[in-house]
């Protein structure tokens, strides 16, 4: 199959001059022998004119591999809470993104509940938004699309448990690209209150953490599930230490701090 853009156009720009001088705008960071490789990362999906230069900060700092695992939250009640797409391609301005079949069969072996489910994905725009930076900067990359709707922490430790056994039983080098916005539509100075308790998780690689910090503490931050999970992978893995990139509000943009929604730029190695 072939999933259409569903916010080309509205996230970002749909003609692909454009696309491609905004992502190059937002990536200029340190030149290619100061990149670094990664386990994972966690990189805001907002509109580009708000999120998009923390976003770039990150994925301007990796050496970005030729596989990647795009987590992302379903932010619409539409299809399953826990969906991937294990073939066809991705279309976005800048040309299409194959799926990584192979790597999306071995998850959805050692992780059966991961259903087969294009609707979860249809118009979900947190994997989509990632793709351009993905396309101009990693190159000829293949991704495994998965959104994670409400589910139990045991669930996210275990689909986290099972993506690193899968990339464990590969050779080559993978990314874990969690998408999240952080606490959304409170005043600046409390969203930076509550992102801040998020984030110190983040850095602490303590996914249960974050996960309790986020639930008890009402942090409105939509992708602590696929983070969640991207920490777990990544432990496993043998990540012993993260970075907070960048960290912004909205306000740092439109210059509003009564409602702002956070960002933040995380990467994990």
């Amino acid at each position: 199959m072939l999933r259409l853009p569903a916010v080309a156009g509205r996230f970002y720009s749909a003609d692909p001059r454009e696309l491609a001088r905004q992502v190059h705008a937002f990536s200029v960071g340190v030149s290619a022998q100061e990149r670094v490789s990664a386990r994972g990362c966690v990189v805001p999906h907002a509109g580009y004119m708000y999120s998009g230069a923390v976003a770039g900060a990150v994925y301007g700092r990796l050496r970005l591999p030729q596989r990647i695992i795009l987590l992302g939250p379903r932010h619409y009640a539409q299809g399953a809470p826990l969906a991937i797409l294990s073939e066809g391609a991705w279309r976005t301005p800048l040309g299409e993104v194959q799926v990584d079949a192979e790597l999306a069969k071995a998850i959805r072996e050692v992780f059966p509940a991961l259903q087969e489910n294009a609707a979860a994905h249809r118009n979900e725009h947190a994997l989509e938004v990632q793709l351009p930076f993905l396309q101009l900067l990693a190159g000829d990359f293949r991704f495994v699309p998965i959104v994670l709707g409400p589910v139990t922490i045991s669930t996210l430790e275990d689909l986290g448990r099972g993506i690193a056994e899968a990339i464990g039983e590969t050779d080559a080098e993978v990314l874990l690209v969690a998408s999240s916005d952080m606490n959304h539509y409170e005043n600046d100075e409390l969203t930076r209150a509550k992102d801040h308790l998020a984030i110190q998780r983040l850095l602490a690689l303590d996914p249960r953490g974050l996960y309790d910090t986020v639930r008890h503490e009402g942090v409105s931050m939509c992708g602590y599930g696929p983070a969640v999970v991207m920490l777990t992978a990544a432990v496993e893995l043998g990540a012993t230490r993260a970075e907070l990139v960048r960290y912004a509000t909205s306000g740092d943009v439109t210059g509003e701090r009564d409602e702002v929604v956070g960002y933040a730029g995380i990467i994990v190695n």
